[in-house]
């Protein structure tokens, strides 16, 4: 087992499947520009390969799926049917719901009980200038129909000032009424929002502004969560719960266990470093020749990780799905 001098190792992989989306949300797509799949993606054998070796070098209990936009990707069916012979613990998938009900049936047949839902206001107008792509309507049917079939859903919104700030009640009233979890995400500064502090500034939405604005409505109290979990959690007495990933508020750096494979084959061990460590050529190797190299790279991941606090990134989020 690779542990660092914190405890800290990798339990959580996250996987991006494919660089490619159907939206280009202003937050992550300075341009506008819709996201393609790169070239030199892995194929699915090979990604569901490199999640089986991570599963034995560094002891990967849990994945999230993740892009670009997943459900777009041509490999979802292969690498999902792959993976869930695996024996995690638990399999997730985060998706902007555009494909969602058009998806259901794979993933449910899939094993998939958990998803995770990005949607920043409840407002149509509000929903194209953000999203630029997409329909409300499409994912609000598909977030039902996924709830019918039995899926545990949660929501995460960025909240943005100047942008959807107005939509922080009416989401959280949504979400309690369907008990879906609302998981409000504190901006990151990664990206073109790493070099240009005015731009981060003028949006961000801390923690205790969010606090403030849903304590005019609710009485609210902390609620235990995981130690390696990324999100402050709140129970609203009675009617559910919400969480907080308070990245700038409230660090969670001293207990992460997450690491992440990029479509490309690329490691990440931490956001907020530019290294990154290629295992891609390990994917074709043999069990025996490939785990002692990658360990060798996990060591090097891990001690990527800040000590305390992300302190922004100049890595793009939408090349390793957050």
């Amino acid at each position: 087992m690779i542990v660092d001098r914190q405890g800290r190792r990798f339990r959580n992989l996250r996987i991006s499947l494919t660089s490619a989306c159907n939206y280009a949300c202003t937050y992550c797509v300075p341009n506008g520009k819709r996201l393609v799949a790169a070239q030199d993606e892995l194929s699915a054998e090979a990604m569901a390969r490199g999640v089986a070796y991570l599963i034995e070098a560094a002891g990967i209990e849990r994945l999230r799926i993740t892009g670009g936009e997943p459900l777009v990707s041509p490999k979802l069916e292969a690498f999902m049917g792959a993976v869930g012979q695996m024996g995690l613990d638990d399999i997730s998938l985060t998706t902007n719901g555009q494909l969602l009900a058009r998806k259901l049936p794979l993933l449910v047949d899939a094993g998939i009980r958990r998803i995770n839902v990005s949607l920043d206001t409840l407002d149509a107008a509000a929903f194209r200038g953000i999203a630029r792509g997409g329909d409300l309507a499409t994912v609000l049917d598909g977030m039902d129909q996924a709830s019918a079939a039995g899926l545990k859903i949660k929501v995460n919104m960025v909240p943005l000032r100047g942008q959807n700030l107005d939509q922080v009640m009416p989401l959280l009233d949504y979400c309690l009424e369907r008990g879906y979890e609302l998981r409000f995400i504190e901006l990151m500064r990664m990206g073109h929002l790493a070099s240009d502090s005015n731009a981060f500034l003028q949006q961000f939405v801390s923690l205790q502004q969010l606090l403030s604005l849903i304590g005019e409505r609710y009485e609210y109290q902390q609620a235990d969560a995981p130690v390696d979990a990324t999100a402050v959690r709140y129970a609203i007495p009675g009617r559910g719960h919400f969480g907080v990933i308070a990245n700038e508020s409230v660090p969670f750096c001293r207990t992460c266990s997450r690491l992440r494979l990029s479509s490309t084959g690329w490691l990440h061990g931490c956001l907020s470093s530019s290294n990154r460590h290629y295992v891609g050529d390990l994917l074709d190797k043999p069990r025996h020749q490939a785990l002692p190299a990658l360990q060798g790279l996990l060591m090097k991941a891990l001690g990527d990780k800040q000590e305390v606090a992300f302190s922004g990134g100049a890595t793009v989020m939408k090349i390793i799905g957050g």
